[in-house]
């Protein structure tokens, strides 16, 4: 007597991605990640020192401006507003923030002192 065997097996199908190997592509993906970051940030911290540092410069310019055209001497005492005239915007350090305004970004007090920035005054400094 003959015996037919059902030469049809159940094949599984292996089409796809199992979890072990998705979860390892995961994985390198987040420590290639973590290994690039600080050199995104680096660059946009360097690039907030220096917006800064212009907005130094253009505050000194305006100040100087102002004593120019109103005879006041080195020693005489400027505000904010008063500077706002000869600014185009009010500068603002991009390090501080969304919520920061020119007050509370840099202070000075009168014409000969160099404008200082309160966010970072060890980085953000005119040379």
């Amino acid at each position: 007597m003959l015996l037919v065997v059902n030469s049809k097996k159940k094949r599984r199908k292996t089409n796809g991605f199992t979890l072990i190997e998705i979860m390892v592509v995961v994985g390198i993906i987040g420590l290639l990640a973590a290994i690039a970051m600080p050199s995104f940030l680096r660059p946009r911290a360097r690039a907030q020192t220096n917006a800064c540092i212009n907005n130094i410069r253009q505050i000194e310019a305006a100040m100087q401006q102002w004593a120019l055209e109103n005879n006041k001497a080195t020693n005489s005492h400027v505000t904010h507003s008063q500077l706002l005239v000869y600014v185009k915007t009010p500068p603002i350090c991009p390090a501080a923030g969304t919520t920061a305004t020119f007050d509370s970004c840099y202070t000075f007090d009168t014409v000969s002192d160099t404008p200082v920035c309160t966010t970072d005054p060890a980085n953000h400094v005119l040379q």
